[in-house]
């Protein structure tokens, strides 16, 4: 049997307290982790039992990550650590071996390079990338081309989450296996599509972070540019899931460059008191107008939305069907999070003598016991499989970039004040500042 050698860089980190090592302890109860190693990672010593127990508790799961666990410590920033690492891992060349780049993305790189030069880029090796990918354009195409110059396409995994969950994998399945849905699916019978990820929540103390950021970075680049494409992609019939990259770079590569006068920035009225930096620029709301030139979406709005301290919490793909009068019901709503499913407004008779009529929703959503895989169990079971599809590549972020490189160059040269918004504003309100 194949072994598996996972070497978590930054294992002590707060992506990995919160994400990573929760998901590797369901991994371990479902038995995904069967004959796996894992080697963390770390700038200092660290008692493994420790950390372990103190963030995933008591448990034989817990026992059984910790008898499977060891770190290694090393300067991350001196070239011959990586070559003592190598000499570590001690992987023959049978082994699978997955490095997880739990690291700031300004780390990636550079730890990418460090380890190209050690030899810890052998044809069995698997490289973990944690978004976002750049900043803009620019830096994306400096990071892709330096981390390929060690690795080859087919052995980087760059990671974007959403792809993972559960609902955006069945954008794909239930477009492409049901006729009710796969008949509609074009500009004839859709009017309008809007992908919307809004939270309560300001921006919880990442100060730094934010600021150097912002919504479009943070989400829309990322994320909701990945939802779009599973939604404007054209499914395989043979449900093919390795041809989800190429068809999701097609869909990309079938929108137009983005047109700032398209774009809407706000920001939530305590933000520059949170970054104590008043006049900041950094946006916490962003809408952007796309349009796509394939054939049977030509004339199709699509907007993309995100933002916080806003009066919902919620990652929603909406399909508004034409109308033939206006009284009809038309959305149909793919619910990534919170409450998965599938949900569409129904034009129903209302119960009674009299003929009077409601809108109804009819909702598909997992039954409440189920179990749905968190993203990073996902993530980490198809790298050990090494199956690629719901991870992006390089050239759709590229892609993404250069769309959406306009408004952010258009943005640098606009000094004005950005219109100001309440916290636990709706985005049509914001949109109207």
């Amino acid at each position: 049997m194949v072994r598996t050698k996972l070497v978590i860089f930054g294992i002590t980190g707060d992506l990995s307290r919160r994400k990573l090592l929760p998901a590797l302890k369901r991994l371990q109860a479902t038995g995904n982790l069967d004959d796996t190693e894992i080697i963390g990672v770390s700038r200092r010593q660290v008692n493994v039992s420790k950390l372990l127990r103190e963030v995933l508790g008591d448990s034989p799961e817990t026992m059984e990550i910790v008898r499977k666990t060891r770190v290694f410590s090393m300067d991350l920033a001196q070239a011959e650590e990586y070559r003592r690492l190598k000499v570590d891992i001690a992987a023959q060349l049978d082994d699978r071996v997955i490095i997880y780049l739990s690291v700031p993305p300004r780390s990636s790189v550079q730890i990418a390079e460090f380890l190209g030069l050690a030899g810890v880029n052998t044809p069995n090796v698997r490289l973990l990338v944690e978004k976002p990918f750049g900043v803009d354009l620019v830096s994306a195409l400096e990071a892709i081309t330096r981390i390929d110059t060690h690795y080859a396409e087919l052995q980087v995994y760059r990671i974007d989450h959403y792809l993972a969950k559960e609902m955006a994998q069945n954008i794909v399945a239930f477009r492409g296996g049901n006729a009710l849905f796969s008949a509609i699916w074009d500009g004839t019978s859709i009017e309008k599509i809007e992908v919307v990820a809004l939270e309560t929540i300001g921006i919880e103390g990442r100060v730094d972070f934010y600021e150097q950021t912002g919504a479009l970075r943070d989400v829309l680049q990322g994320h909701l540019m990945q939802l779009l494409a599973l939604t404007l992609m054209d499914i395989p019939t043979d449900f093919n899931w390795d041809t989800l990259p190429a068809l999701r770079l097609q869909a990309l590569q079938q929108l137009q460059i983005a047109s700032p006068a398209q774009a809407h920035r706000a920001q939530y009225d305590s933000y520059q008191t949170e970054v104590q930096k008043s006049g900041s620029l950094t946006e916490t709301f962003v809408s952007v107008g796309l349009v796509s030139d394939a054939p049977q979406w030509r004339g199709v709005p699509i907007r993309l939305t995100t933002g916080k301290a806003l009066d919902a919490k919620t990652t929603e793909v909406r399909i508004h069907l034409r109308k033939r009068h206006e009284a009809q019901s038309n959305l149909l709503v793919f619910r990534i999070q919170p409450n998965e499913g599938i949900e569409i407004d129904v034009f129903s008779k209302k119960p009674g003598y009299d003929q009077e009529f409601e809108v109804q929703k009819l909702q598909y959503s997992y039954p409440t016991d189920t179990q749905l895989p968190d993203a990073y169990e996902q993530v980490i079971v198809d790298a050990i499989r090494g199956k690629k599809n719901l991870f992006t590549e390089g050239k759709e972020v590229i892609r993404s970039w250069q769309v959406l490189q306009p408004i952010l160059d258009h943005w640098e040269m606009d000094d004005q004040p950005l219109p100001i918004y309440a916290v636990g504003s709706s985005p049509d309100t914001v949109l109207q500042k």
